[in-house]
């Protein structure tokens, strides 16, 4: 059988990626040979919008039979399950885990959205939280490794440690999609109606 995961990279043993729309790679695996078939690197990654239903088309373009992420959006699933393509979550692992849990009966197959619509738009399950500590140690050593190291480190950064709670953190970023995703829209159709 022919499946479809979503990747960090373009192997077996990278990480699945998390994110449908905005994955790293999406990988074509034969199931039963356990051989990646193709690596494509995903074109929507970084596109303004639309890329759930983007990367619907382009799997149901490659055949195969099923998904295999860790979530997916509104829009991805309508298109998914227009093309007849059966969509499934994994938990975080590799893609070969991920591949060996779909062989076993062992995810979770959906019919419905597992986010909401731009969630991957965010971070991806850290929170973004102000950071400190020591320097990177590049001070006056010249690059031979005589650097005190007495930066603070003030910058802002991303912590698994605790922080607001994931949920808020996550709904928030998507309120900000949607507001940005609104204004686009509003500029696109303001300039469309004065070109008449």
């Amino acid at each position: 059988m022919k499946v479809i995961v979503t990747s960090t990279g373009p192997g077996l043993e990278d990480d699945l990626d998390p994110r449908f729309g905005r994955c790293q790679y999406f990988l074509l695996v034969d199931t039963d040979s356990m051989k990646v078939l193709e690596s494509f690197d995903n074109e929507g990654l970084m596109s303004a919008g639309g890329a759930g239903i983007q990367a619907g088309q382009f799997v149901a373009s490659k055949g195969a039979e099923a998904i295999i992420t860790g979530n997916v959006g509104p829009n991805a699933i309508q298109t998914l399950q227009a093309a007849g393509v059966g969509v499934y979550l994994s938990p975080a692992g590799t893609v070969r885990q991920a591949i060996e849990g779909f062989k076993q009966e062992a995810l979770q197959n959906v019919s419905a959205p597992s986010v909401d619509a731009h969630h991957g738009m965010g971070t991806t399950g850290t929170t973004a939280a102000p950071s400190s500590g020591m320097g990177m140690g590049r001070g006056m050593g010249m690059g031979r490794g005589m650097g005190r190291g007495m930066g603070m480190g003030q910058g802002m950064g991303y912590q698994t440690a605790p922080g607001p709670d994931p949920e808020v953190a996550r709904l928030q970023t998507e309120m900000d999609g949607l507001r940005n995703d609104l204004k686009e829209m509003k500029d696109l159709l303001k300039k469309l109606t004065q070109s008449d």
